[in-house]
């Protein structure tokens, strides 16, 4: 519950400051971030970074300008595992990493109004990591911390609101956001390599929105 509540609140936070002339929807979804990884090497292992995929709450505000056009704000945190695929590496835990990853979706609806609302968006997405666990497997090895930069990145997505009522939907969402950072490892007050991953991926929501 901590968790959705402060997700709300960056919502909130970030949500666009129009006037109240149009209608708001806000809705409840549970996502799965399903990344497209693609990684550089790490050193000289031959080994390249795999990035699990996780499923969290997310709180998103949407405001509409007109009966066709409205403005999506997203926002969720979540915990990604790593781990090395391929080369010497392979199956070693490379640690856990947590992103907040703030979305804005301007959308176009074509058949406003029915029991179908069917939209089509794109925005842009900025991803902050933070709050890395490092790994015993990388600890071992002398690692002592990786450093991952923000992203900042293209994003769209397709959804369907099923109106039941006029204030109350159940909706699904398909999002792609362009996700990348440079994992720098330290080792001690030195950078032994710096990564560049590639995270991309699909993001798949369902819920529930409200319309006031």
């Amino acid at each position: 519950m901590k968790r959705i509540a402060l997700i709300l609140l960056l919502t909130l936070i970030v949500a666009p400051a129009v006037s109240d002339a149009g209608e708001w929807l806000i809705r409840l979804r549970a996502i799965n971030i399903d990344p497209n990884e693609s990684s550089g090497t790490i050193g000289g292992t031959g080994s390249e970074v795999a990035v699990d995929s996780a499923t969290v709450p997310e709180v998103d505000v949407t405001y509409m300008f007109t009966k066709h056009l409205g403005v999506e704000v997203v926002a969720a945190i979540a915990d990604h595992d790593l781990a090395a695929s391929g080369g010497a590496l392979a199956g070693a835990d490379l640690g856990t990493v947590s992103i907040l990853p703030p979305t804005v979706v301007l959308q176009f609806h074509p058949f406003p109004g029915g029991l179908f609302d069917f939209y089509l968006g794109a925005g842009v997405n900025y991803t902050n990591f933070y709050s890395y666990d490092l790994s015993d497997d990388l600890a071992g090895l002398g690692v002592t911390d990786i450093d991952f930069s923000s992203s900042f990145g293209l994003a769209g997505n397709v959804g369907l609101n099923v109106w039941l009522g006029d204030h109350f939907n159940i909706n699904g969402d398909i999002k792609y956001a362009q996700i990348s950072t440079d994992a720098a490892i330290r080792v001690g007050d030195g950078t032994l390599d710096t990564v560049s991953v590639d995270i991309n991926p699909w993001i798949f929501g369902v819920g529930v929105g409200w319309r006031f």
